[in-house]
Formats: structure tokens, C-alpha cells, sequence
């Protein structure tokens, strides 16, 4: 668990390992559900999602989830616009990197943007300090390599979230980190019903 506001029903950011064989049983997202696979392949009655692939499956949307071999998640629940009914299914190893204009050591690969939140992977190299304003806020999860930020070191499966009006200042070292990023989203967060 790495955020969580509510009980039973939960706006939650959690980590979540399944181990083989394991099953839920059909439920649906009333507040909506984002995930990105880490590792192994998580499964429904939609397809199968091996590591790397990013779902975003909205409000009021159902499924029976398993993962037959295991699977590691990061998802995020109950953090969606109760309006929003976009659903995405991407494979983030086939998605194409662009240089971003104003910080050329970061190639970014967009997932998901609206006028409430943008949602993409980063790629920062080696060796550089990676800047970035955060007037809404922003989280960061390192899905490869590391980063220095606030006197904290950020490994694989990491996760970073900063408050509205921080500054992100991460220094990315020798081995530089591929990073999901997700922007502009914690002062519009929904509240789930109690």
C-alpha cells in the first residue's frame, strides 16, 4: 500500500503481487482503475497483459482479473473524473520516445492526457539533474534504474509523490531510470463514497 483514503472502498495507490493461480472475482470499478503491469502477465476475459502494458479501464467499467503464471501491478483506484469513460490498452515497449524540447536528457512516451491529468513514461539519462515544476502536484514510479531526489535514493518499484507547488529535482546518476509520471491530477482527486 502506498496511498489509501477510505475504507472499504479506497481511493488507493497500491502495489499489488499475484501469485499463480490467482483469481478475483468479477467486480466493477465504480471509481475507475489504472494499471501498469511490472512484471509477469496479468489477465481478464478481455485478453492477456504481459509486463509493460498500461490499462486504464474508467468508471463503471467490469472485469474478472487473474494471472495464471503471476503477475506484479501498480494500480491506482478511485482516482479518475467520475465522467471519464476513456479506456486505454497500451504496450509501453511499442510506444515511440520523444525528446522533450525543454529538457533534452528526457525522451518521453505519452499514455494518457486530458485537462485534468497527463499520464506518460519518461527516460532520463545517465547523469543528469531532471527539473520539473509541479504546480498540481505529480508521482513518479521508477520502473528501471534509479534516482537521487530530496536525499532519497528511488530504485525499481519506487514510488515518489509530490505536493502541489513542489519542484521535482532528481538526479539520475550512472544508470539513469525509465520512470512513469503521472502530472497535474492531486488537487482534483475524487472522493469515494463511504
Amino acid at each position: 500500500m502506498l496511498h489509501r483514503v477510505g475504507a472499504e472502498v479506497a481511493q488507493a495507490t497500491t502495489i499489488v503481487r499475484y501469485a499463480p493461480g490467482s483469481k478475483f472475482s468479477a467486480h466493477t470499478h465504480t471509481g475507475g482503475e489504472e494499471f501498469l503491469v511490472l512484471d509477469g502477465v496479468f489477465q481478464d476475459e478481455y485478453g492477456d497483459y504481459p509486463a509493460g502494458s498500461y490499462i486504464r479501464n474508467p468508471p463503471q467499467t467490469a472485469h474478472t482479473p487473474g494471472a495464471a503464471l503471476g503477475c506484479t501491478i501498480f494500480v491506482k483506484l478511485w482516482q479518475f473524473d467520475p465522467r471519464d469513460r476513456t479506456r486505454i490498452i497500451a504496450q509501453t515497449n511499442k510506444l515511440a520516445r520523444v525528446r522533450d524540447a525543454h529538457r533534452p536528457w528526457v525522451q518521453v512516451s505519452p499514455l494518457y492526457r486530458d485537462e485534468r491529468e497527463d499520464v506518460r513514461l519518461e527516460q532520463w539519462e545517465a547523469n543528469h539533474r531532471v527539473s520539473l515544476d509541479l504546480p498540481k502536484g505529480g508521482e513518479f514510479l521508477v520502473l528501471e534504474g534509479r534516482f537521487n531526489e530530496g536525499g532519497e535514493s528511488f530504485a525499481a518499484q519506487s514510488w515518489l509523490r509530490l505536493p502541489s507547488g513542489s519542484r521535482l529535482e532528481a538526479d539520475t546518476g550512472a544508470q539513469g531510470a525509465s520512470v512513469w509520471v503521472k502530472l497535474h491530477h492531486l488537487e482534483d482527486m475524487p472522493t469515494p463514497p463511504r
